[in-house]
C-alpha cells in the first residue's frame, strides 16, 4: 500500500508508540491504561471531584467509580469526603502514589532526554506548542466521537 500522506504515517507511528507505551506502563503497574491516565491527571491537577474525572476522561460515572476503586485497591489514590458536605467526594493521590509510575517510566524518560539533544532551546516552545495543540485537537475529536455515539 502506497501512503499518499507520509506525514500522516509518521504521526500514526507516533500514536501507536505512545499507546503501546501507556499500555506497557499500565501492565507493569497492574492497572488499565485509563487508570494510568486518571493518575496522571491527579498528579498534574491535584485532587479532583469524581465528576471532573468523568468529564476529563469522557467516562460514564459508573466507569469512573470502577476506575477509582482500582486506583484505591492498588494504593495510588483515595476518596476524600467533603468536610462541609459529606456527599461531596474528591479523589487525591496518596503520598508517593506516583513513585511506581515514575519508576516504570524511567526508560522512556532516558530515551526522551537523549532525543532532546537533537533540538535547540529555541525549538522547545514550538514543540511544546505543537503538543498542546495536538492534545486539544484529540480532546475535541474525542468529545465529538462520544457525542455521536449517544
Amino acid at each position: 500500500m502506497v501512503d499518499k500522506h507520509p506525514e500522516e504515517a509518521v504521526f500514526r507511528e507516533f500514536l501507536i508508540a505512545v499507546l503501546l507505551h501507556n499500555e506497557a506502563v499500565a501492565d507493569r503497574l497492574g492497572l488499565q491504561p485509563v487508570d494510568v491516565a486518571a493518575a496522571i491527571l491527579l498528579e498534574m491537577r491535584g485532587p479532583l471531584a469524581v465528576g471532573a474525572i468523568s468529564e476529563e476522561l469522557g467516562l460514564p460515572s459508573a466507569s469512573t467509580t470502577r476506575l477509582i476503586d482500582r486506583l484505591e485497591r492498588a494504593g495510588y489514590a483515595r476518596r476524600v469526603r467533603g468536610e462541609r458536605d459529606r456527599r461531596t467526594v474528591t479523589v487525591e493521590l496518596v503520598e508517593g502514589g506516583m513513585d511506581d509510575y515514575d519508576a516504570a517510566c524511567e526508560a522512556s524518560r532516558r530515551h526522551l532526554e537523549a532525543l532532546g539533544a537533537h533540538y535547540g532551546p529555541e525549538q522547545v516552545p514550538v514543540l511544546l506548542g505543537m503538543f498542546t495543540r495536538v492534545a486539544e485537537a484529540y480532546r475535541s475529536a474525542t468529545r465529538e466521537l462520544r457525542e455521536d455515539a449517544t
